[in-house]
């Protein structure tokens, strides 16, 4: 057996495998050596501390949930949005569309009051030809006469 300082290396018997050491601790004062070895037992508790540790609980679940009520608040807050920002989009979009149906609409017709302007000043032309064509004709065939 070896000493050194507090420690107390103790060797056993050697196997095939290697060898064995017991290893003992001495206390440094005598203090030390009266360390109970029994667990600690459980001090009583009062009715009083137990109301306290139950209105504590208590406190402590109201709290976790009130945070969860605001959590989900906030989320159905933040989905409110969503749902307002989306709709004046769609909203916004619907104007844009009908506004640029409208100016198609409105050159349409303009492109269409033009080109029946243009055939109108056409036939005119056409006619006064026409009548000019059947003028000459009668003119002509009175004078023959």
């Amino acid at each position: 057996m070896e000493n050194f300082g507090d420690i107390q290396v103790k060797e056993l018997n050697k196997r095939a495998c290697g060898q064995a050491f017991e290893v003992i601790l001495s206390p440094s004062t005598p203090e030390a050596k009266c360390v109970p070895l029994s667990p600690l037992k459980k001090k009583t508790t009062s009715l009083e501390e137990i109301k306290r540790k139950l209105e504590a609980a208590e406190d402590r679940r109201k709290s976790y949930e009130a945070d969860v009520l605001k959590q989900l608040a906030e989320k159905r807050e933040h989905g409110k949005e969503v749902v307002q920002k989306a709709l004046e989009e769609d909203c916004n979009l619907r104007k844009v569309a009908q506004e640029k149906l409208t100016q198609k609409m409105e050159a349409n017709k303009e492109n269409r009051t033009a080109r029946m302007a243009a055939l109108n000043e056409k036939f005119k032309e056409k006619d006064k030809k026409l009548e000019e064509v059947r003028k000459n004709k009668e003119a002509m065939k009175e004078g023959e006469n």
